[in-house]
């Protein structure tokens, strides 16, 4: 079965939502924690940082959000994402700790390079850009799962996926026997199912958080395409 993670910006509404996007048959939940300068995200992500800190969403009160997601659903992978920058002003150490206590089966921090920081276990990303040895890095310190960046730019739709995602995935294989799971620029099912049909998994977030803003029951029906999507995906021999 392939996985389908959908990312949310911690926000009031984010443990509903979440448990919305569950619903729909997502089987893992990133957060992001709003950015004021996020580089990895594309415009419909970054408006939705800005309303989010507009609310008052700074780290500590993200960390509450992760919280009240995790009592609402006990038993699914949470994994907030955020930037370095937040994390050296609430402290690297802190953030690992308080996380966890909140409920974060993991963490993924955009802009921090495999080999840096190793104290904080996170879910490390790869692109099609990266070296062989920066793959094998990556894959010998991430935590779960490899997260592959199928293009070089922002999160954002695209018209089809990435023609590079088959070759990171191929190089991928030959570091590590983790899942892999592919995202940025995969939003319709049509996509989904072509992505999931490479790796073990996709991440949906421009998408998924444009649903979101029509609410959960917008949320839990377009995350119920993608299921369907990737239950169709075959499994390569």
């Amino acid at each position: 079965m392939k996985t389908l993670v959908v990312y949310l910006m911690a926000g009031p509404e984010a443990p509903e939502l979440a448990a919305a996007a569950v619903a729909g048959g997502a089987d893992i939940v990133e957060l992001g924690f709003p950015f004021s300068d996020p580089l990895a995200d594309g415009p419909v992500i970054r408006r939705a940082a800005e309303r989010a800190l507009a609310q008052g969403m700074r780290t500590g009160r993200c960390l509450e959000v992760l919280a009240a997601t995790r009592e609402r659903l006990p038993d699914v992978p949470l994994v907030p994402m955020t930037y370095s920058s937040l994390l050296e002003a609430y402290g690297w150490e802190r953030f690992g700790a308080d996380a966890r206590a909140a409920g974060a089966t993991s963490v993924i921090v955009a802009d921090l390079p495999a080999g840096e920081r190793p104290e904080l276990r996170r879910v490390q990303l790869v692109a099609p850009t990266s070296t062989d040895e920066r793959i094998r890095l990556a894959a010998e310190h991430t935590d779960g799962w490899l997260y592959l960046v199928t293009v070089a730019g922002t999160t954002g739709a695209r018209d089809d996926v990435s023609p590079a995602l088959a070759g990171l995935v191929e190089r991928a294989r030959a570091a590590t026997d983790l899942p892999l799971y592919a995202g940025f620029g995969i939003s319709t099912p049509e996509q989904a199912k072509a992505a999931a049909e490479l790796a073990d998994g996709i991440a949906v977030g421009t998408s998924a958080v444009e649903a979101a803003e029509d609410g959960p029951e917008a949320l839990r029906r377009y995350t119920q395409t993608l299921r369907k999507a990737l239950d169709l995906a075959k499994i390569p021999v």
